[in-house]
């Protein structure tokens, strides 16, 4: 789906005023931890990546889809301090020397296919990182919604690439719903002209909790866990909270 929709998902994130809104959030934790080398587990497009890059930091960064990396790729450059790798984020992290930082943001987690796929995910985050390194998981906070109604959260009017499979000019509109311990991850794409249904799709997400990613941590060597409920240091609620950001300490 993502490979495929990349062009929808790219054009629906303004990615200067996220990445200047989360910027304070990584650079203290970097600093109070004296992060020079990063680990992006689930990269994506690469927009954080290239951002600690421009911060003077070396970066690995991971996806599942050659699609992803490739776009990142020509997005953003290659060089020794900014590598692009094809891997899963349950995989082995194959690196002679211990990163300073391991992210997996994005919601990225709440993909995994089952819960063992996460415990495996987090436990190679927590191996990957020096003592005193620091992992950041974030992942949208599914259980301050009812069971039930999509909560759509975006409707917008959008001019694509040429190159892409979707024609340039749709409206998308994209919700999130909770089905007992799951999510779904709902995007409509239709023609603004017509009203025609161009494609839709729906994509199952894991209800990951709060106290279940923490001991994982816990169990994988990390010697504290902060919860917050984004990235402006707020404490984290279950039941208010949009987002559910971990930072554990190795």
């Amino acid at each position: 789906m993502f490979d495929d929709l990349a062009d929808v998902y790219e054009a629906m994130i303004d990615w200067p005023k996220r990445l200047a809104y989360e910027a304070s959030f990584y650079r203290r934790l970097f600093d109070e931890a004296g992060v020079r080398r990063v680990l992006d587990m689930a990269c994506g497009t690469g927009h954080h990546a290239a951002m600690f890059h421009a911060w003077g930091l070396s970066v690995e960064s991971a996806d599942v889809s050659p699609a992803m990396i490739e776009r990142a790729r020509a997005s953003f450059g290659s060089s020794d301090g900014l590598r692009w790798v094809v891997r899963a984020f349950d995989r082995p992290v194959d690196n002679r020397e211990p990163f300073d930082a391991a992210i997996c943001v994005g919601n990225s987690l709440a993909l995994a296919a089952d819960r063992a796929t996460v415990e495996r995910a987090v436990r190679q985050m927590v191996a990957a990182v020096r003592a005193g390194g620091i992992v950041i998981i974030h992942v949208l906070n599914l259980w301050r919604l009812a069971d039930g109604p999509c909560q759509w959260q975006k409707c917008q009017r959008l001019t694509l690439p040429s190159a892409s499979e979707t024609p340039r000019d749709a409206l998308i509109v994209k919700g999130v719903h909770r089905c007992g311990g799951r999510g779904f991850l709902e995007l409509v794409v239709a023609d603004p002209a017509t009203g025609r249904l161009l494609r839709s799709e729906s994509t199952p997400l894991l209800g990951i909790e709060a106290s279940d990613v923490t001991r994982i941590a816990i169990d994988a060597g990390a010697k504290s866990v902060d919860l917050f409920g984004g990235y402006r240091n707020e404490p984290f609620d279950c039941n208010k909270s949009v987002d559910l950001v971990l930072v554990a300490r190795r």
